[in-house]
């Protein structure tokens, strides 16, 4: 094996690990309202335009199914609304509803209280935090580009643009 496929090899791993701290976790966070897929949905339509399910779909790489499944559930529980489209189109678009934002914004500081934790339990100086953003955003940007999948970054948060 190149050193590079070790290198590779050694990334897709870590990145594996990675994601279990995140995205394989089920159901509700402690002290969380949101599960898992509502809390990523609500954060990427707070982010921008309302979608439709095919672009929701297409954004997060599942079948429509599935992602009809998880907006349905959050239709039932009044998080997100279905809207016409503004252009005239004949799909309906989702957007959040005040409930959905208000139950994200509650949740948000949790999920960053267990993202401040795993950054304090490295030990790093600001200096390497904020390099190890740096190439997080730019890994996530270039994803983003190659797959057409672009996530708006200046949402009502404040997220970074991910210019420094």
């Amino acid at each position: 094996m190149t050193d590079e496929e070790h290198r590779l090899s050694d990334l897709e791993r870590e990145l594996t690990l990675l994601s279990r701290h995140f995205v394989a976790s089920k159901g509700p966070r402690i002290g969380q309202t949101l599960d898992r897929s509502a809390y990523v949905l609500l954060t990427r339509l707070e982010a921008g335009d309302p979608l439709t399910l095919k672009e929701l779909a297409h954004t997060f790489q599942v079948a429509v199914s599935t992602i009809n499944r998880q907006v349905s559930a959050m239709l039932k529980s009044g998080l997100v609304e279905r809207i016409p489209d503004p252009a005239g189109g004949l799909a309906r678009r989702f957007r959040p509803t005040p409930l959905g934002l208000d139950r994200l914004a509650a949740d948000r500081p949790i999920s960053l209280a267990g993202t401040t934790r795993l950054i304090k339990a490295t030990g790093w100086p600001p200096e390497k935090t904020e390099q190890f953003l740096t190439l997080l955003i730019e890994f996530n940007q270039s994803i983003e580009q190659l797959e057409g999948l672009a996530w708006e970054r200046g949402g009502a948060t404040g997220e970074t643009t991910g210019e420094h």
